[in-house]
């Protein structure tokens, strides 16, 4: 794990407030690897840097994880606390492309990773949530999204499906149809018949399944399931500017009850730091 110390989480933080989302998540991930460059960061695939996310949640702040989601049958807000401990599984690494086969077509494909995602979308979700059934950081969002039948139909053409079928397009490797070779020039352009997407979606959640973390809430008020998806960079950045502020106030009323330097205060253990800040309130 990194270091992780309040030092080097404030530079992180302070760095953050000048980038949305992506910029975020990037910071976050490289706090988590240090060691890493940012080439390197980027060509992991989406559930890897998840992985690697949810580790650096855990060290921080703990494997509980309180969340809120409104519903989306009669808007109810709905908290309820998550043990994370068992999330941001590994992706499973193999030698070669992922392959489909499916009626007439045989897909090769290769998992997305967090430099395709942000080639094809851009921002996250508030509070760290999704509340559409998915999002296109996954194929299982393409399978939904894209024309039924044949290659080739006209399908949503709404952002969030273009940006699915770009990701999807994106990751192809190669594809036959019948036996014949679809040339590389028309990859990007391809619509596949939503069975084959439904089939790579399968295959890239197995291999992948921390890359997309969608969970099903029932409704206490009216019952009904609302679909929510959990972007761990997004809700670790709202904990992290959280705990920014608190604790620069902290340094805030240390220093000026006794002259301290930011470093001397940041080096007390927040034990300590908490101890005196309760003398000062006693004074």
């Amino acid at each position: 794990m990194a270091n992780t110390g309040p030092a080097e989480l404030l530079a992180t933080w302070e760095a953050g407030l000048a980038h949305q989302g992506p910029g975020r998540g990037l910071l976050l991930h490289r706090a988590a690897r240090p060691e890493a460059g940012t080439d390197e960061l980027l060509s992991m695939p989406v559930g890897e840097r998840e992985a690697d996310l949810y580790a650096l949640r855990r060290a921080l702040f703990g494997a509980r994880m309180q969340v809120r989601v409104e519903c989306g049958a009669c808007g109810e807000d709905m908290e309820f606390e998550l043990d994370a401990g068992n999330l941001g599984a590994r992706p499973r690494r193999g030698d070669g492309p992922l392959r489909v086969e499916e009626g007439e077509w045989t897909v090769e494909f290769r998992l997305p990773t967090v430099a395709d995602v942000e080639a094809v979308t851009a921002g996250s979700g508030p509070a760290g949530f999704d509340t559409a059934a998915s999002s296109a950081a996954g194929f299982d969002a393409a399978a939904s999204s894209a024309a039924a039948g044949d290659a080739g139909n006209a399908g949503d053409d709404s952002p969030a499906a273009l940006a699915r079928r770009l990701l999807l397009a994106r990751c192809t490797v190669s594809a036959t149809r019948a036996g014949r070779p679809v040339p590389a020039g028309q990859l990007r352009g391809l619509r596949l018949p939503e069975a084959v997407q439904r089939r790579l979606a399968e295959a890239a959640e197995q291999a992948d399944p921390a890359a997309e973390v969608t969970l099903k809430i029932a409704c206490p008020e009216c019952g009904e399931a609302t679909s929510a998806e959990l972007d761990i960079a997004s809700y670790l950045w709202t904990e992290l500017d959280s705990w920014a502020r608190d604790l620069l106030l902290d340094v805030h009323l240390l220093a000026t009850a006794y002259g301290w330097s930011e470093p001397e205060i940041l080096a007390l253990s927040p034990l300590r730091r908490r101890y005196y800040l309760e003398l000062c309130a006693d004074v």
